[in-house]
């Protein structure tokens, strides 16, 4: 089964760690690196079933090439997932997995991601040089992605409206994570009128009250009219149920594989809603910890991270050129830098 998954996505290698003593049981996919080493997060989640986990981290990781390469970096696309509940997480079981990550010889590097952060990066540094997001490194990615997701948001507010000025614009921010919260922020600062919903009510009013931002119920989150909606919370949450009820004309956020599947983006193309992919958008933490990977500083992270903002841009326009949704064309982007080297290396003029 794994055999015929892998065959259909492309994927180079999926391994299955398991630990006794420990508990752990693991998944790491690698997806591409003909750019580079495959890099992506650790995600620690009870996925209900091994099937489960497979699923999200085979998607997960091809979306980190794709990520990668429109981004502009010599990496390849590769994530991990525990099998776990956060409460059984132990620093033996992240050594545990550090461990086996070491096997992999730098093929894949892991970092934070749900669940995971840098305490447990700092224990699995304590096994292999294979990580990156430590707290000896450029620390937390979540304020650099948040700005990333701004600059490529604001890109979408200049091809809708005609300027990327988001002043007096209504924004609906669906999840108050680290980077949701620093969206809803810097939107704030920039005088849009914000909305921000999460199933943490608590965290949720706390940050409404420090803003003065309204709240919407996550159950009316997909009806409430606004100008731009931003998922930063879980994937998945366009989807044919949702596009019907959306009420917007931009969908731009930093949550990872915000359609259900890829044809909602023709679906929301079909609607004239704008749709930036969220790999584009989201690309700041990956930047970040790849500056810490190959030695760059903070501040040429956040340089790169608002460069999203013209990134966004050109694949705007060219899909309009293209007559495509903005999707396609940030694919294409993609393919086309992972296909060069392929290409360079079949030539007979390279040999």
């Amino acid at each position: 089964m794994v055999h015929g998954k892998m065959a259909a996505s492309g994927h180079e290698q999926v391994t299955h760690f398991v630990d006794d003593e420990t508990g752990l049981e693991a998944i790491v996919a690698i997806h591409d690196t003909t750019l580079g080493p495959s890099l992506g997060g650790t995600r620690l989640l009870p996925y209900e079933s091994h099937d489960a986990a497979l699923r999200d981290v085979m998607r997960l990781s091809r979306a980190m090439t794709y990520k990668a390469a429109a981004a502009d970096l010599d990496l390849g696309g590769g994530k991990a997932v525990i099998r776990a509940d956060p409460s059984e997480k132990t620093e033996d079981l992240m050594a545990a997995y550090g461990r086996m990550i070491a096997r992999l010889g730098g093929y894949y590097i892991t970092s934070v991601d749900v669940n995971t952060g840098v305490a447990d990066m700092d224990v699995i540094a304590g096994e292999t040089d294979h990580v990156v997001g430590t707290s000896a490194g450029l620390g937390d990615p979540s304020p650099i992605t948040s700005r990333g997701v701004f600059e490529g948001l604001r890109a979408c507010v200049e091809a809708t409206y005609g300027t990327p000025d988001v002043d007096g614009l209504s924004v609906v921010v669906q999840g108050v994570g680290k980077v949701g919260s620093g969206l809803a922020e810097l939107l704030a600062e920039h005088g849009a009128e914000v909305a921000v919903s999460d199933i943490d009510e608590e965290a949720t009013a706390a940050l409404a009250r420090e803003y003065g931002f309204e709240t919407v119920a996550p159950s009316a989150v997909y009806e409430q009219s606004c100008d731009i909606f931003a998922p930063c919370a879980i994937g998945g949450v366009v989807n044919d149920e949702t596009i019907p009820q959306l009420e917007c004309d931009i969908v731009a956020g930093g949550a990872n594989n915000i359609l259900d599947e890829r044809a909602h983006a023709q679906a929301l193309h079909d609607r004239n809603i704008l749709y930036a992919p969220d790999y584009v958008l989201n690309a700041g933490g990956l930047i970040t910890v790849a500056a810490e990977h190959t030695g760059d500083t903070r501040e040429q992270a956040l340089a790169d991270a608002v460069a999203i903002g013209d990134r966004t841009r050109t694949l705007i326009e060219r899909a309009e050129a293209d007559s495509v949704t903005v999707l396609e064309a940030a694919d294409r982007y993609a393919l086309e830098r992972i296909e060069a080297p392929k290409t360079e290396a079949a030539s007979p003029s390279t040999r």
